[in-house]
């Protein structure tokens, strides 16, 4: 597991960062082939497709988020940053709530303050 410091010198991992992939969509594209109706041209078309993104665990403390690379084969976890709690309880309140559910999207005010501290490029809205 990466830790910040080390993220910030993996300059092309930074650039890989999908800022627009949620968990969602992460399970909709790599592990429901063909159920995915919702994700117009975005599918996957091999085993050699992947995504890198965030997502939040809500029962991690402390507050962080996790960088996964995910193929239909695997998810890992490459890098987890501590954030702001605060920001992580407007995740909460943005995407709602659900029993069960315990993995979240970032908010864009939380992409955009973690790609400057890592020194990524910032997310357009």
């Amino acid at each position: 597991m990466m830790t910040v410091g080390e993220l910030k010198k993996q300059p092309e991992l930074l650039n890989s960062i999908d800022w627009s992939m949620t968990p969602e969509k992460a399970v909709d594209m790599y592990l429901e082939w063909g159920a995915g109706w919702t994700r117009g041209n975005e599918f996957v078309r091999s085993a050699n497709d992947q995504s890198i993104y965030f997502v939040i665990y809500n029962w991690e403390k402390p507050a962080q988020v996790t960088l996964i690379r995910r193929n239909s084969q695997e998810a890992l976890e490459l890098a987890k940053v501590e954030v702001p709690e605060e920001m992580t309880k407007e995740a909460y309140a943005e995407f709602g709530k659900r029993p069960g559910v315990g993995v979240y999207a970032l908010t864009h005010r939380l992409k955009k303050w973690l790609a400057e501290r890592l020194g990524a490029p910032v997310p357009a809205e």
